[in-house]
């Protein structure tokens, strides 16, 4: 049985942020993931810059690595009326293949130990946590659980979603498509869906699209479905027919859940996609990950430091904390969604907002948080 102060779960951005954070504030901490670095996942691959002085603060300085600098933003009906603005706070082209590998790079300077291995069930007993892998057994004082949007312990937890069938596919690929511009994120939407569009740091051109299954199902595979359904939008049809696929083949994933989560269970911290999914149309899910274990780390190193802090305290504290910070967000990202899914709506939406760049970046704060010190 091998023991550290915290293990967690799950390799990702919040997976990893936490790691750093914890490790550089002295505690032992090991990170289980499934998948050896570096490797591809579905993600938008825009990153808001309100976690840039948080990450500057760890160590972890995204210019340096080539991310591009993201500073316009548009969005387009499925029948092609484009609307565009400027960013706020702006944000990074950068790919989970790079970021998730400078991340764990990191994490292992620091002394964080990483096992490739499966979770396969977390028992909480006596004021510490079993872990059980196929290989090993772990124990530790905290688990922090960011093993992202579906795991084999949802289940086993019981977690409401998990019983639930859900009806969202994503699909992501990189292209080349030189002209695109490097400050621009875009959102575009067709029937059943929509999908982002922004650089990354090699250059390549991150396509990553979310569709309801209802709509994919009548299609036999990806090519189908992007010749037939996404490319009725004009600005995708002519990125797809002028873009070169760097993938063989897309990467897909199923079974995509926005429903409410806990971001305490059973005495598990939740972080990232585990606690909670925005939708992508918000471009803020990394930025999300990156912020919750910035405060899941901040907690439980004052558990660690401060004897009289409880446990019911540090748990308590982090609900209010997580809901104080993206409840409304998340909120907001399920009823702008619900618009943008309405073929009635849409076209009405995106004009409406068209017509005054105050609303429409009204509508980007709300779905974006401040600067994080």
């Amino acid at each position: 049985m091998k023991e550290h102060d915290i293990l967690i779960i799950g390799g990702g951005l919040a997976g990893l942020t936490a790691a750093i954070h914890l490790a550089i504030e002295g505690k032992n901490v090991a990170v289980f993931e499934m998948n050896a670095y570096p490797n591809h996942k579905v993600c938008g691959e825009y990153i808001s810059k309100e976690i840039e002085p948080y990450l500057n603060r760890l160590g972890v300085k995204l210019n340096s690595f080539g991310a591009k600098n993201i500073s316009k933003f548009q969005i387009s009906t499925p029948n092609g009326y484009l609307v565009e603005t400027t960013l706020p706070l702006g944000g990074f082209g950068i790919s989970r293949y790079a970021l998730d590998d400078l991340l764990y790079k990191r994490a292992k300077k620091l002394g964080v130990v990483f096992y490739f291995e499966k979770v396969i069930n977390a028992v909480f007993k006596k004021d510490a946590f079993t872990i059980t892998t196929a290989l090993h057994t772990y124990t530790a004082k905290i688990v922090i659980a960011a093993y992202g949007k579906r795991s084999i312990l949802d289940k086993k937890m019981e977690r409401a979603f998990s019983q639930n069938k859900n009806s969202w596919l994503a699909v992501k690929a990189h292209y080349q498509l030189d002209e695109f511009s490097e400050e621009l994120v875009s959102l575009h939407n067709f029937e059943g869906g929509y999908g982002g569009l922004s650089k990354t740091e090699s250059g390549a051109v991150n396509f990553c699209y979310l569709a309801h299954y209802n709509t994919f199902k009548k299609y036999k595979d990806v090519t189908a479905f992007n010749k037939e359904v996404v490319a009725k939008n004009p600005y995708l049809k002519s990125f797809l027919s002028n873009a070169i696929p760097n993938f063989a083949q897309p990467l897909t994933i199923a079974q995509i859940s926005f429903d409410k989560k806990d971001s305490v269970v059973n005495h598990m911290l939740m972080c990232g996609d585990t606690a909670g999914l925005i939708h992508p149309l918000c471009g803020n899910g990394m930025a999300m990950a990156i912020h919750s274990a910035k405060i899941a780390s901040e907690l439980v190193v004052r558990f660690f430091n401060e004897p009289d802090y409880t446990r019911y305290q540090l748990e308590l504290d982090y609900k209010k904390s997580w809901n104080k910070t993206f409840s409304n967000r998340l909120w907001f990202g399920r009823k702008l969604q619900r618009i943008l899914m309405n073929e009635n709506m849409v076209s009405i939406g995106i004009r409406t907002v068209g017509k005054s760049q105050r609303l429409l970046k009204f509508i980007i704060n709300k779905t974006h948080g401040e600067l994080i010190s």
